[in-house]
């Protein structure tokens, strides 16, 4: 009976909120793939309903439930029937106080058997927050950690990308095989300075002459 019900509002939320683009609230991002496309429906939703701040704060709470291995090993094994991972999930959420809108929305994850793809709708409907409150998500890689220094000159660098009302969300890297430089990733921009693509630049140059 329990799965009846679950599944029922899975449908619901499924035709209320999964409609054609027409129809969708479109985040100031697009995010593709299967993740996005589901992180996209959940954003037109919390939208329409206001709620775009609260489905992310309980994200989070989502988040860390899908890490622990106890609920992992369930709502992720494909041997265990899809009634009992929605239950089992649902009955979590429930007793964590997570609004309808984010338990209805699990409820279509596992009604369509995509749970074990949580985790990247998360990350996926986060970007869309992000774009949302103006943060351009910045990410450098460099060899070494930067000194206080070169990060602020880099951070004063990089608000000449952003436009009136954006701020900048910066993730920092350490991959010692670049060698040298750095390799920076903001919006639809990459630009890659290390010394690592440097040097096979001009061994192939040197190569084709």
């Amino acid at each position: 009976m329990a799965a009846l019900m679950l599944g029922q509002q899975a449908r619901h939320f499924s035709s209320s909120v999964i409609r054609p683009a027409s129809k969708l609230i479109r985040p100031p991002i697009m995010v593709y793939g299967v993740e996005g496309r589901y992180a996209t429906a959940l954003f037109s939703a919390a939208s329409k309903q206001k709620s775009l701040e609260l489905v992310e704060k309980e994200l989070i709470t989502v988040s860390d439930m899908v890490k622990d291995p106890k609920l992992s090993g369930i709502v992720m094994n494909p041997h265990v029937k899809r009634s009992i991972k929605q239950t089992t999930f649902t009955d979590l959420l429930s007793k964590a106080n997570i609004s309808p809108i984010t338990i209805n929305f699990i409820n279509v994850l596992a009604d369509n058997g995509r749970l074990p793809l949580t985790a990247g709708v998360i990350v996926a409907f986060g970007k869309m927050m992000s774009a949302h409150r103006g943060e351009v998500l910045c990410s450098v890689t460099t060899a070494q950690p930067l000194d206080e220094a070169s990060l602020a000159d880099l951070k004063a660098s990089l608000k000449g990308f952003l436009k009136k009302g954006e701020s900048i969300e910066l993730e920092t890297k350490m991959d010692p095989t670049i060698l040298g430089g750095m390799i920076v990733s903001i919006g639809d921009k990459y630009v890659d300075m290390s010394t690592k693509t440097k040097i096979q630049k001009l061994t192939k140059l040197i190569r084709e002459t």
